[in-house]
């Protein structure tokens, strides 16, 4: 597999934006207005009505970049080391995702899932319903039924896969039944979201700006005093530009508390912090939607994902069928590792280079139709098209083991050089691709339940 470098750009890696005082002070300040992001600042808002929460979004609309170009897929947990963030929060983030949809009437389907095997793929599928059978629930969560498995699957042969789903391949001798997969509206997901934070007192989205600038701030002492008391606090300033009207750098602000959930763009601003860069990897996943014969499923079909050294190192689950709630199939994603461009001193100003890659490659369908045509041979390379392509933000390259979603905490005066933790909370979410989108409430319970220990912190010491 061809080597790709990491990319370990930083945020003003130039220093084009010169360091600004200052001017006002935020609670708490959410970056990144995708699906994690929303979740976040919906549940800051909510926890802390009081205080003000800012989600500052550098899209004129939230969810533009990953939470929009993904296959809308509520997983159930298959695939995750036991106690991993990416098992535990997938579980609890499941549950919650089915509760929110049932009671805000977010459009959703629990349609179920077949994980379709060849008889030499027959042990994985063994391994993997044991996995599950074995699995617990993570600690903490309510359940309504306390005897409801934590992934409900079941095997079933061949021969009942395709009563199932009739179009199914004659070659697939083994299927796990997934019964609590599903698909879920990102959309409507996404404005209940965004239409809670801006009800909230104390939530705003600020549109079409972008955090051009980070630093750690530490009050100054009473020789330098500021004229505002809010700014007599720990915290991180952020300098704004909107609509990219100032290349000076716009407004700069006071944040006493700092969410990195920017997703494609999160490693750049630790790497503008800390002494050694964080690399981040790109893989562009394409899908293809698809008109005619050999498709007519009423579930989501996925082949046996090809695994590294272990049952979870795996790079993508394969090119599998997703179906839509108005019962259109697609397939997708495949894998494909973009490298970036050649290293230079000015390798901040291609921070975006991610975006030229996000049209569909068409030259891709005929490795695409080959991949489904092992578990669905009725369909046909004519009906499939370009349809879109999403990137995944991934902390390792090809080839790699496992790697589980980081949540990183940093404290403004450690960063500043300080030897302790001390100053105002930084909470990094770094690679949090799939299952990001089912896992996206249970993150940001696991993030205010941060922030909320950090202040009961603040106020014993």
């Amino acid at each position: 597999m061809a080597t790709v470098r990491g990319f370990t750009a930083a945020l003003n890696g130039l220093g084009k934006y010169k360091y600004k005082a200052p001017e006002y002070v935020v609670d708490h300040l959410v970056i990144g207005g995708g699906v994690v992001g929303l979740s976040i600042a919906e549940a800051l808002a909510r926890r802390y009505p009081l205080s003000s929460t800012y989600l500052v979004e550098r899209h004129p609309a939230v969810g533009q970049e990953t939470s929009s170009r993904n296959s809308e897929v509520i997983h159930a947990g298959l695939y995750y080391p036991p106690k991993s963030l990416k098992m535990n929060l997938c579980l609890r983030g499941r549950h919650m995702l089915y509760e929110r949809c049932k009671s805000h009437s977010i459009p959703h389907s629990k349609m179920g899932k077949l994980v379709v095997g060849l008889k030499h793929q027959e042990s994985y599928l063994h391994k993997l319903h044991e996995h599950c059978q074995n699995m617990e629930w993570p600690k903490g969560l309510q359940r309504v039924d306390p005897s409801e498995p934590a992934i409900d699957t079941e095997l079933i042969t061949g021969d009942r896969a395709r009563e199932l789903e009739p179009d199914l391949s004659k070659d697939i001798t083994l299927a796990l039944w997934s019964h609590s997969s599903g698909i879920v509206d990102t959309h409507a997901l996404m404005e209940s979201m965004e239409s809670k934070i801006q009800a909230s007192e104390g939530g705003e989205i600020v549109y079409s700006t972008d955090v051009v600038r980070v630093d750690p701030y530490r009050p100054p002492s009473v020789a330098q005093d500021v004229a505002s008391s809010e700014l007599r606090t720990d915290g991180w300033v952020l300098q704004l530009r909107t609509n990219g009207a100032n290349s000076e750098g716009g407004d700069a602000l006071l944040a006493k508390t700092l969410i990195n959930a920017s997703g494609l763009s999160s490693t750049l601003i630790l790497n503008s912090l800390i002494p050694t860069p964080i690399p981040i990897f790109y893989a562009k996943g394409s899908y293809a939607s698809y008109h005619g014969p050999g498709a007519k499923v009423s579930r989501l079909i996925y082949p046996v994902p090809e695994t590294g050294k272990s049952q979870h190192s795996f790079q993508s689950l394969g090119t599998h069928l997703t179906i839509d709630l108005n019962g259109q199939v697609k397939f997708g994603p495949d894998l494909e590792y973009i490298s970036p461009p050649p290293f230079t001193e000015g390798e901040d100003e291609n921070v975006d280079y991610w975006v030229k890659h996000l049209n569909p490659d068409a030259s891709r369908i005929p490795l695409m139709h080959e991949a489904i045509t092992t578990y669905l041979p009725g369909v046909t390379l004519e009906g499939l098209a370009p349809d879109y392509a999403g990137i995944r933000p991934k902390l390792a390259g090809p080839g790699s083991p496992f790697y589980d979603f980081v949540i990183r905490t940093d404290h403004s005066r450690s960063l500043a050089g300080a030897e302790d933790r001390s100053g105002a909370l930084m909470v990094s979410l770094l690679g949090i691709e799939s299952p990001g989108l089912t896992s996206c409430l249970a993150l940001a319970e696991l993030v205010v339940e941060k922030v909320a220990t950090e202040q009961r912190h603040l106020k014993s010491s």
